[in-house]
Order: C-alpha cells, then sequence, then structure tokens
C-alpha cells in the first residue's frame, strides 16, 4: 500500500546505506511505499562474484534496488554504487556488528564518511541519519565514533536530520527463550536501575521515511522513544510471566560482577588481545546495564522520561504477545545477549 506524502512532495531518488539490517529493511518498506525510487547500497555477501551485482537480494524490500560496495573504500562506493547518478538524499540506517574499536571506527565513521562524501558529489542535499540516544554520556568507543560522525555531517554543509533512537525491540527480547525454558528473568540490581521507551522497527522505519518530507526535522538532532510509558526490565519480565502464565521469577545479577568482570578482563587483555575485545564488550554490557535509554537532563544529569518524545503505535509489550503466540520472530542477529 503507498502511503501518502505532504501536498507538493515529490518523490525522490533516494540512496540508502545500512538497508539489510531489520531498521534497515524497515526503513526501505516505507520509503518504497511513499514512492520514492530506493537504491541501497549493500555489501557483498560472502563468496559472492567481485563483479558489482544489480538486483534484488533476499534481504532487501521489494520495490528497491541494490548494488553491491564496498564501504569502505571511496572507489567501489562511486563505481559500483553511485555509477555517475544523481540522488537527491542519503538515508543511513548503518551500524558497525560489535561496537569494538577497530569495527566502530571503520563502520560507525569511516564508512558513514565516505557515504557522506560520495552522495555529496552525486547531489545529495539532504541526510537523515539514524545515530543513538546513548551518544548524551559517551564513554564507549561506538558512541564517540558515531559522535564523530555526527560533528562532521553537522559541518559538511547539507540538510542533516540525526534520530536519536532509544531502545529497539530486538535488544530486549533475548531472554524470551530463557522463560519458556523455564528458567528466570535476569535483571542486573533489583531490576529498575534503567529504563528505556523502546520502539518497534517499523515505527522507527516510518519515522525515518518521513523526515524526509517534513521540513521541522531539518538540520536538528531529534531523540525518539516508541509509544507508551518508560520500562524497565523488571516490568519488561513481569510482562513476559504474564504473557506465559507463569509467576514471576528473576535472578539479580549485582553490577559489581559486571565490574570485576572488567577489570579482570582488561587487565589480562593488555597482553591477551582476544581478552581485551572481551573486556570492551562486557564494559559496553555494563553500560546498558546501568544507564537509561531516555533523554539525559544535561543540568541534573539525570534521564527524563517526560522529556523523550514517543512516536509509533505497536508497543513493546504488544510485541512480546505476538512473538509468545508465534506471529513473530525476535531477529536479534548480533543484538542477542542472553
Amino acid at each position: 500500500m503507498t502511503m501518502a506524502r505532504p501536498d507538493g512532495c515529490a518523490p525522490r531518488r533516494v540512496l540508502v546505506v545500512g538497508a539489510t539490517g531489520t531498521i534497515g529493511r524497515a526503513t526501505v518498506r516505507a520509503l518504497v511505499s511513499r514512492g520514492h525510487e530506493v537504491v541501497c547500497l549493500v555489501r557483498r555477501p560472502a563468496g559472492s562474484a567481485r563483479s558489482a551485482d544489480t538486483g534484488r537480494p533476499s534481504r532487501v524490500p521489494p520495490g528497491a534496488t541494490a548494488r553491491i560496495v564496498d564501504l569502505t573504500e571511496p572507489v567501489s562506493l562511486a563505481r559500483d554504487g553511485i555509477r555517475g547518478e544523481c540522488f537527491d538524499v542519503l538515508v543511513s540506517c548503518l551500524a558497525s556488528r560489535t561496537g569494538l574499536p577497530d569495527d566502530a571506527w571503520a563502520i560507525d565513521y569511516g564508512a558513514q564518511v565516505n557515504a557522506l562524501h560520495a552522495s555529496r558529489a552525486a547531489g545529495v542535499a539532504h541526510v537523515v541519519l539514524l545515530s543513538a540516544i546513548c551518544v548524551q554520556k559517551p564513554i564507549l568507543a561506538f558512541q564517540h565514533a558515531k559522535l564523530a560522525l555526527e560533528a562532521e555531517l553537522i559541518a559538511s554543509g547539507v540538510d542533516y536530520t540525526i534520530v536519536r533512537p532509544t531502545a529497539f525491540f530486538k535488544s530486549l527480547s533475548g531472554q524470551i527463550d530463557r522463560l519458556k525454558r523455564g528458567k528466570p528473568f535476569l535483571v542486573f540490581g533489583d531490576g529498575t536501575l534503567t529504563a528505556c521507551k523502546p520502539i518497534s522497527d517499523d515505527d522507527l522505519g516510518r519515522y525515518l521515511a518521513d523526515c524526509l518530507d517534513d521540513d521541522e526535522r531539518r538540520n536538528r538532532v531529534l531523540p525518539i522513544g516508541g509509544p507508551g510509558d518508560a520500562i524497565t526490565p523488571k516490568a519488561q519480565g513481569e510482562r513476559l510471566f504474564a504473557l506465559l502464565g507463569r509467576e514471576p521469577r528473576f535472578t539479580h545479577v549485582p553490577v559489581l560482577l559486571l565490574d570485576v568482570i572488567v577489570s579482570i578482563l582488561t587487565t589480562i587483555g593488555r597482553w591477551v588481545p582476544a581478552l581485551a575485545a572481551k573486556a570492551e564488550l562486557a564494559r559496553i554490557g555494563r553500560y546498558y546495564a546501568t544507564e537509561s535509554m531516555l533523554v539525559l537532563d544535561p543540568a541534573t544529569g539525570r534521564y527524563d522520561a517526560q522529556a523523550t518524545p514517543s512516536t509509533g503505535s505497536e508497543t513493546l509489550f504488544d510485541y512480546y504477545a505476538r512473538v509468545i503466540r508465534g506471529e513473530a520472530v525476535a531477529e536479534r542477529g548480533d543484538h542477542a545477549v542472553f
């Protein structure tokens, strides 16, 4: 079904990077439904031929064109992706898979900057960037890489819309199978240390697509969450148990345990590189265990659920119910934690 665009807003030629992840695919679907001509620059599948493929690999939604490129190589971006053509908008849902320093700076910054420069040369005058709300309090490599990219985009001279969403459904679905197997729900501390306003892939995809036609979103950094009140991990567990028809059971993991793990891995990682990577992953885990994914009030240093804008219609608990009924699959991929 084609979605209506505001009066006077013509379809655009849209270049998309990060189109094969769950949020990227939702965004491409939303762009296509609005009548835009969408070209997705995707990485070459393992074992494929060297030549640049054209078509629609299975992970790119119908109605969009896929071009296989190496996003880390400007020559490939120009030759295999842009192909001397003109585009109006760049939409980026690209993100590093692990968040480790090398990966973050190569993808969250380097590949994104390459895409920005290539798209500007192709005539792009507006960039819609999917960032992350956690960059408000940056202590991790991937957060610094994302902030460096945001700064580069803002200074580039093109119109920009930077969207910083709160938690995703897939990031909060890792324990459904645990509970089905009769295990308790794991929480850090008492389960109320953090809160978030999670947003579905489709609601976020529609929001990103609407940024093309909404002048009020131009040249702004926009935090965004899903519908409803902020949700704690404890509330997530309680609702999952209720949907399964079981009494709530929790295992409380002390944050101090995470601190000990980080310290040990960091110390040993000075001599064993593989453990240094695990130490960074542990630091990432600790961050999400102790920091809310809500708007941060710089004056007070506190997270503010009321100041976190909401959009969309599907709640996390709606999604949980669909997964438990078998109507949806928790496609977590690199977001699997438990």
